[in-house]
């Protein structure tokens, strides 16, 4: 009898182990799998399985987007830091890219770039004749498709600009390789005998670089995240737990960071500047905990306070702030 107990308590020991077994190995809740990605050498109708295309189906996607469709709770998605920089708009939002069983979903950038800039269309130039009348200027305007909030670049920096006061009946006097927002339009002054094709001048056209919202524990980490029209990252609605762990978010229209209603998130060893509006913007509902970065208040305040709580290294702060930034950090958003 004795040991007819022994084999039964061992059988129901087994039974257990294989429930927890499958319970383990089930969709979305055994430990995280590796997604790779590489827009390069890539290619969507592939799994992402490994880093390295091969003969197989197994090799890496060439989007950030397919690799997001992939996933479920706790997987890593990886891009390959290569020389192009990933230009695609990206979303995280519902249970499904949320933190597994054992680890956050992890978006992984091991250095690469993201970047919403276009190159503006030659043809879409057009001479501004008031500006040669008035300050004895060569100036070209164009419209963007998106006008509320801008950046111009020339190369892969963004160019000088000129901020226009908002009761401005006309755009301010402009000096060569200086541009500004008036109007829903860009003015660019070009130097003398040039034209707007003689600079590689880029603008920004995706919106966002990355929206979450509806989600809980996304790391996001080693990535930067470089001209969109609005903001680098913005935590939308309810994503809560995010960390930001050494993300560059720089040159952007309105924000690098924005975090908005019922979202939290900490901001680790991280470098924000040259963005447009604000460094970091922050609206009611939403708290923001940034440890041992940069927040540069260059081109625009650190932190534009429209509400919510901002903690700089555990220490709450009150109203806008011109800069966050260790003592012996750099003075630019810019390698």
């Amino acid at each position: 009898m004795a040991l007819k107990r022994h084999q039964l308590a061992f059988r129901g020991t087994l039974v257990a182990a294989v429930i927890v077994g499958c319970w383990m190995g089930g969709v979305g809740i055994c430990p995280g799998r590796d997604i790779f990605v590489n827009n390069e050498a890539g290619d969507d109708a592939f799994f992402g399985r490994v880093a390295t295309p091969g003969s197989t189906v197994d090799g890496p996607v060439r989007s950030i987007a397919r690799a997001i469709e992939l996933a479920q709770p706790g997987d890593r998605i990886v891009l390959a830091p290569t020389k192009t920089p990933y230009r695609e708009s990206i979303t995280l939002a519902g249970q499904r890219l949320s933190r597994g069983i054992l680890q956050d979903l992890i978006l992984d950038g091991s250095g690469a770039v993201m970047d919403g800039s276009a190159p503006v269309p030659v043809e879409a130039w057009e001479l501004d004749r008031q500006s040669w009348q008035r300050w004895g200027r060569t100036v070209y305007r164009f419209t963007p498709e998106q006008k509320s909030y801008q950046q111009l670049f020339l190369g892969d920096r963004p160019a000088r600009r000129v901020l226009v006061d908002k009761s401005a009946e006309a755009p301010p006097k402009l000096e060569p390789l200086e541009w500004c927002l008036f109007g829903g339009k860009i003015y660019f002054c070009v130097e003398p005998d040039h034209r707007p094709e003689d600079y590689p001048l880029r603008y920004a056209k995706l919106t966002v670089g990355i929206t979450l919202h509806h989600v809980h524990g996304v790391t996001i980490r080693d990535l930067t995240v470089q001209g969109y029209q609005l903001d680098g990252i913005s935590l939308a609605n309810t994503a809560r737990d995010i960390r930001l762990q050494r993300v560059v978010l720089r040159g952007n229209g309105r924000a690098g960071l924005s975090v908005a209603g019922a979202c939290r998130a900490d901001l680790t060893d991280s470098l924000l500047g040259d963005n447009g509006a604000a460094q970091i913007l922050t609206f009611p509902y939403s708290e923001l905990h940034v440890f041992n970065s940069q927040v540069l208040g260059n081109t625009a305040p650190a932190w534009v306070d429209k509400g919510g709580r901002l903690f700089v290294d555990g220490q709450e702060n009150q109203g806008g702030l011109d800069v966050i930034q260790p003592p012996s950090s750099a003075n630019s958003a810019n390698p």
